[in-house]
């Protein structure tokens, strides 16, 4: 048992070496006035209602998962159909229940906020058992944590996540994005939702 635990933490260590390497320029070229600004003062973030988010990481999470997805764009499409700063899919939105068109979300930064927050705290609901269960463990060589269920979560839906947690399955998005790397990219935050 110690040399599987010593296999996996050196796994996981050169994982993290090259992930680091690879990505460091995307992930963390966020300018430091950015994350200053972030730090200093909470954000209102739907202006017509009291969802406050002043707990700094779940900023900072909502604004590294918006540069992933989309450079932080509001007006943005991909060649899928996903829409706006955070890559929404119109089924997912019907879903939560929001009826707009794609001019009407793409225009209203508010709303793909209030989308955003609304969607984490579905998938937490729907994965409540899974992050209860696996916060903190190294499953299928992946170190699990909340914020990084919820990032895979976003990418491939929870249906998909379970599968992963279940049977070890990965998702691949239509860009050959992993959700087993949105789990580490977007693991250790500690989310107010």
């Amino acid at each position: 048992m110690k040399n599987l635990f010593k296999i996996t933490f050196a796994v996981c260590a050169m994982f993290v070496l090259v992930a680091f390497t690879k990505y460091q320029k995307r992930i963390f070229a966020t300018p430091v006035s950015s994350i200053q600004q972030l730090e200093m003062e909470p954000i209102n973030i739907i202006p017509e209602s009291k969802t406050i988010i002043s707990d700094t990481d779940t900023r900072i999470f909502l604004y590294k998962i918006g540069f992933k997805e989309s450079g932080n764009r509001y007006d943005i499409v991909n060649r899928y159909g996903y829409m706006g700063k955070y890559q929404f899919g119109k089924k997912t939105l019907e879903g939560l229940g929001y009826k707009v068109s794609k001019e009407e979300f793409l225009n209203n930064p508010v709303l793909q906020e209030e989308a955003m927050v609304a969607l984490l705290k579905h998938n937490k609901k729907n994965l409540k058992r899974f992050i209860e269960k696996y916060d903190g463990e190294v499953i299928h060589n992946v170190y699990v944590t909340e914020s990084g269920i919820l990032a895979a979560a976003h990418l491939a839906g929870p249906g998909n996540v379970k599968k992963f947690f279940r049977k070890g399955k990965d998702f691949k998005d239509g860009l050959g994005t992993t959700m087993t790397s949105y789990m580490f990219l977007f693991a250790g935050y500690k989310l107010d939702i």
